[in-house]
């Protein structure tokens, strides 16, 4: 007998709800196999496989809700974590803004079909994902320089994603995807340096070369060679593509319905009033076929659309869940996202900035000098104020010319003040899920030497 669908699985979780007691329930089910291969000096490091299974149950009693999760089908194993979810709920404190959606409210698209979110080629063998991250490793120990790998990495997964609730909605999509990536060093002992390249996609056919992948990591690394720490000031800073949407990923948290609700943003009272500079759009698209973010509903069953998050510089709305939404008196903008043991929460998908039409190269010749990001480690922000401080490496431009790599500064400023002075360049990568350009920002502190 073949095992049960994630869409038998949800509905008898469904079921076991109901018999336990639920007034209202939905039920996420989650199967996955993922392969993963890592190289070291030609040789096969580590090779995993793994084939997974997650449950997720959400009940509603009143006003009240709680989460299960399991990893097991059986039936028996159902009927207990609906049992329990019951429990748990009749002790919870009571919440006036859970629930699950109206059925008016629910989308009427219940799969992905027309957004290409699952490659039907055949999952690869070991011995080929092998066989790219060996020529990964290879290209980059090939740059002149580069003194060892630090692995190099080639891996393949798919999901099966079905959502069902107690409100009618049930539907479901599968997802692909295939990656390789590798990481080289230059130099040894304190003057060690390193970088990466990695790229990921939906369809194999879509991936560069191992080559090209290996490649670019050791041209990276070499690139940072002799690196040392700039000196302190306040300088333009230009982030490099690479590292540019963590920018657009502060004003995401700063919008999110959760921040909003609590009052614990440093955007609270921006809506309606200049976030970015004047003729720059963000724009959220989850229906974006081939592109690893899509999603054709969220995860409370409401269907997904393109919206203007920002529209020349103007914040343009919140990102809501049913809860937050019914919090502000607002309705949801299909934002909810969810795992197997929690309840829903805002989320964003995606995201596109506007570009601009110079590009990077054009933007360090305009800076004069100041510092070219690269990479960035940790960070700081102060979510109610923006006050912002992360460590960052890269290279010190002067005289509109790269001079030399960078590592060991901190930069600092505050991110209301640092987001109305962007100057985008036109360098965005489309198949990101996040598409955002080299971002110019002037007037940061840099704490170096």
């Amino acid at each position: 007998m073949s095992d049960p669908s994630p869409a038998d699985l949800a509905a008898a979780l469904l079921d076991a709800a109901r018999r336990a007691g639920a007034e209202a329930a939905d039920a996420i089910v989650i199967t996955g196999t993922s392969v993963s291969v890592d190289v070291r000096g030609g040789e096969l490091e580590q090779a995993d496989r793994a084939e997974g299974l997650d449950l997720g149950l959400r009940v509603l009693i009143g006003g009240r809700q709680a989460c299960v999760s399991a990893s097991d089908a059986r039936p028996d194993t159902l009927a207990r974590m609906a049992e329990r979810a019951v429990a748990m709920a009749r002790e919870a404190p009571e919440d006036p803004w859970a629930g699950l959606a109206d059925p008016a409210q629910l989308g009427a698209r219940r799969d992905a079909e027309g957004l290409e979110l699952f490659d039907p080629a055949a999952e690869p063998a070991p011995e080929a994902l092998l066989d790219e991250a060996r020529r990964a490793e290879a290209a980059a120990l090939a740059v002149q320089g580069i003194s060892r790998i630090d692995q190099a990495s080639a891996g393949y997964g798919r999901r099966d994603i079905w959502l069902a609730a107690t409100n009618g909605f049930a539907g479901g999509y599968r997802r692909s995807a295939r990656s390789i990536s590798c990481v080289a060093i230059t130099g040894d002992g304190t003057g060690m340096e390193r970088d990466w390249s990695s790229e990921s996609r939906v369809f194999a056919a879509d991936l560069p070369t191992p080559e090209a992948i290996g490649r670019e990591a050791g041209e990276r690394a070499i690139a940072r060679a002799g690196a040392r720490k700039p000196r302190s000031g306040a300088f333009p800073v230009l982030y490099d593509e690479r590292v540019a949407g963590s920018l657009v990923g502060h004003l995401a948290s700063a919008i999110n319905g959760t921040a909003i609700a609590r009052g614990a943003s440093w955007l609270r009272d921006a809506l309606g009033t200049p976030v970015l500079p004047a003729g720059l759009d963000l724009v959220e698209d989850p229906l974006r076929p081939r592109i690893s973010g899509t999603r054709p509903f969220d995860a409370e069953g409401l269907a997904t659309a393109p919206r203007h998050l920002v529209r020349d510089g103007v914040l343009q709305g919140w990102v809501l869940d049913l809860a937050t939404a019914r919090k502000l008196g607002l309705e949801s903008t299909a934002n909810a996202t969810r795992g197997p043991a929690a309840p829903p929460s805002p989320g964003l998908s995606n995201l596109e900035l506007t570009q601009g039409d110079r590009g990077r190269d054009e933007l360090i010749r305009e800076m004069g000098t100041g510092l070219l990001v690269t990479s960035l480690i940790g960070a700081t922000i102060n979510p109610t104020t923006g006050d912002y401080s992360r460590g960052a490496a890269g290279f010190w431009v002067e005289g509109g010319e790269i001079r030399h790599p960078v590592n060991e500064c901190t930069i600092a400023g505050n991110l209301r003040e640092m987001l109305t002075r962007l100057t985008p360049a036109n360098d965005a990568r489309r198949h990101l899920s996040t598409v955002v350009p080299s971002l110019l920002v002037e007037g940061l502190t840099i704490a170096g030497a």
